[in-house]
This record gives structure tokens, sequence and C-alpha cells, in this order.
């Protein structure tokens, strides 16, 4: 095998996949790059032999730089590498199972007109769950909308969002994304892949998170706080550009930016308020 190898992991011995191994020669210039693969493992191309300086990097950890001696086959390991977590600026939430709060979260899509302004709908009607594992990042989601409640401040607008026409939701009353694991890109960020269910469709997309935060409520629970946010292709999900036309909203872009404001209580039941 020629280039550089290196196997990446945490210091709880789990992979790191997505860091970045970058190597310089003895001037500074790049001569390899390569990002590891689920497994923690990486892997540059050929590069020239000599010692060199082999960088490692991922987001949320302290980066790593080792000596690489390459062989005159252009070849080098530098062994199992293990990152370090930047220390955490918010504490994360103890491990089990956390329920959303309705009352207290809200889902708002965002959508251009006209290129020069924004047309806003809230859906206040949101439910479902987290379960925060052990290490973090097995961490799973569910959540449900209730596509009926879909309000932009026009009523005659909103029952024909809720028609046959756009969203349909007699036949499709609900939106729900199923999420799966988490990955790290900050101190307090991460990224959860998982599938969106949406006017009938269902496609893979990636929720960013921004955590806020856990800590006692008034009400003798626990709470934390997500900001979520992802941008979806209306083509992706069958919603008809001339549906839209006659739904009112002519002119508007073909991506839709959603935006979600989560509180979650921690255990399987919302509290008394």
């Amino acid at each position: 095998m020629t280039g550089l190898t290196a196997r990446i992991r945490n210091g709880e011995n789990w992979p790191v996949p997505e860091a970045v191994l970058t190597v310089t020669d003895s001037t500074g210039r790049q001569i390899g790059r390569a990002v590891a693969d689920n497994t923690g493992a990486v892997a540059t191309g050929s590069l020239p032999p000599g010692l060199h300086t082999a960088v490692l990097t991922a987001p949320g950890y302290q980066p790593v730089a080792r000596t690489a001696q390459v062989s005159a086959a252009g070849a080098g390991s530098l062994g199992d590498i293990t990152l370090v977590a930047v220390a955490e600026t918010v504490a994360l939430p103890p491990a089990g199972t956390w329920t959303i709060d309705p009352v207290h979260s809200t889902v708002i899509a965002t959508a251009r007109h006209l290129g020069i302004s924004s047309i806003k709908a809230r859906f206040a009607e949101v439910g479902g769950r987290i379960d925060i594992a052990a290490p973090f990042e097995r961490s799973t989601g569910y959540a449900e909308i209730k596509a009926a409640c879909i309000d932009t401040g026009i009523a005659m607008r909103d029952d024909h969002l809720r028609s046959a026409d756009f969203l349909d939701v007699e036949r499709y009353p609900l939106i729900s994304f199923t999420g799966r694991g988490m990955r790290r890109t900050g101190s307090d960020t991460w990224v959860m892949p998982g599938e969106l269910s949406l006017h009938g469709q269902r496609r893979a997309i990636d929720l960013d998170l921004t955590y806020g935060g856990f800590g006692p409520d008034p009400w003798g629970g626990v709470r934390a706080a997500f900001h979520a946010e992802t941008v979806l292709r209306r083509d992706d999900f069958a919603i008809d550009y001339n549906a839209m036309v006659r739904a009112g909203v002519a002119a508007v872009g073909t991506t839709v930016k959603l935006d979600l404001d989560i509180q979650v209580v921690q255990g399987e039941q919302l509290p008394p308020m």
C-alpha cells in the first residue's frame, strides 16, 4: 500500500469519521490530504520519500501533529492516533429518553419570494422524542409535525396549502423525521443525519443542530434545548410549482429552509404545568 495511513479514534476509543489528515514537506508545502472514513481509517495517495509533518484535525477535537517517515516506496504509517475533545462549553444532557414539549417548541419554514423577501409558515404542533445515548454520537431522535397546523398568517392561503393541491393533509397528516446518530461539528454543534417523510415522499437529509444546554424547569422537570435547521428542495417532495401558483404564492424559490426550536423534557412523559 502506498501513501500515509492512520487510524483515528477519540478518548473513548470510538472512530472519528471525517477527521482530516494533512501532510506537508519540510518547506511547509502541502503534499497530501485525506479524510477518514466511518471506521476512522485514513490514507493519502503516494508521497515523496523522507520526513514530513502530518497534522490531524476534526471539529470539536484538538489538532494533533506528528512527524511522518515515508519510505522510498511512498508509504508510511502513523498507527493509531487519539484525538482529545475540546473542553465542552455546555454540559451534555444525561443519557435516556427526552420528550419534545410541543408548548415550547416550534417549526418555521421560510421560502424566498420574488428573490427579495421571504414567506414564513409556522408549524406549532410538533411532538416526538430524543433518546440520548452514551456516547452522545449514538443518540437518535424522532419528531412529527401535524401538517394541518400550517400558519402563514393568511387563512385563505393556509386552507389552500392544506388541500390536495399542496400538502394534501387528508392523505398525509404528518410530517416526520427519524434521526440516527450524531456527528460533531463544533463544541456545541452537531449534524444528525436521518430521513424526512413529507407529502408521501421520503428523503435522506441532515439536520444541523446547535445544543443550548439543560437544566431544571419551574414545573419540577429537567429540560434541554436544541435549535435545528436544514434546507429542502420542493421538487424532492413532489410539491408542484403550479399548485403553489394557484395557492397565491407564485415566484417562490425552489428551496425551503426549516428552523426548529425544540425543548425536550427528561423522561417519557411531560410533567403537568
